[in-house]
C-alpha cells in the first residue's frame, strides 16, 4: 500500500472521529504528495525514496517552526506543530537511538579510515546515504563531528 493510500484511509477515519490534529497532519502529507506528483519528470508517481524525503522535509520544517514558536512564547502554535510532527512521524521508519547512531557512524568512520575533522565531508556523504530516514541529518552531523574530533 502506497503512502498516499495509507494517508487517504486514515483521513477518512480522522474525519469520522473529528480528530482535527490528525486531519491537519494528514492533509499536509497529502498536499505534499500531490505537489510531488505534479513536478516535472515525476510522471504522476512518487517513489518510495521520494516519499521518505518528502516526509522528512515536512518534519524538518515543522520542527523549525516549533523552535521559533517556542522562542516567541506562542504555546498555541507550538502545540499544533508538535501534533503535526507526531502524525507525520508515524509514516517514517523508526529512528535510531543516540547509542545506535554513534555505533553506526563509528562503523562508517572505521570503514573509510577517516582520521580527523578533515575527513568530515567524506564520512557525511556515506553516512547520509546509509542513515537516510533512520536519523535526523543534524544528529548525524553532530555525531560525525564529535567522533572525528576525538
Amino acid at each position: 500500500m502506497s503512502l498516499e493510500e495509507k494517508v487517504m484511509a486514515q483521513m477518512k477515519d480522522a474525519m469520522k472521529a473529528k480528530d482535527e490534529a490528525l486531519l491537519r497532519g494528514l492533509r499536509a502529507i497529502k498536499a505534499e504528495i500531490i505537489k510531488a506528483k505534479t513536478e516535472p519528470g515525476a510522471n504522476g508517481q512518487v517513489t518510495e525514496d521520494g516519499e521518505l524525503k518528502l516526509l522528512q522535509k515536512l518534519v524538518k520544517s515543522r520542527k523549525d517552526s516549533l523552535e521559533i514558536y517556542t522562542q516567541q512564547n506562542r504555546a498555541d502554535l507550538a502545540a499544533k506543530e508538535s501534533e503535526e510532527i507526531a502524525v507525520i512521524e508515524r509514516f517514517l521508519p523508526a529512528q535510531l537511538s543516540e547509542a545506535e547512531l554513534q555505533q553506526a557512524v563509528a562503523a562508517i568512520i572505521a570503514e573509510l579510515g577517516a582520521a580527523g575533522p578533515q575527513d568530515m565531508g567524506k564520512v557525511m556523504g556515506v553516512a547520509s546515504k546509509q542513515l537516510a530516514g533512520k536519523a535526523d541529518g543534524k544528529a548525524v552531523a553532530a555525531t560525525v563531528k564529535e567522533l572525528l574530533n576525538k
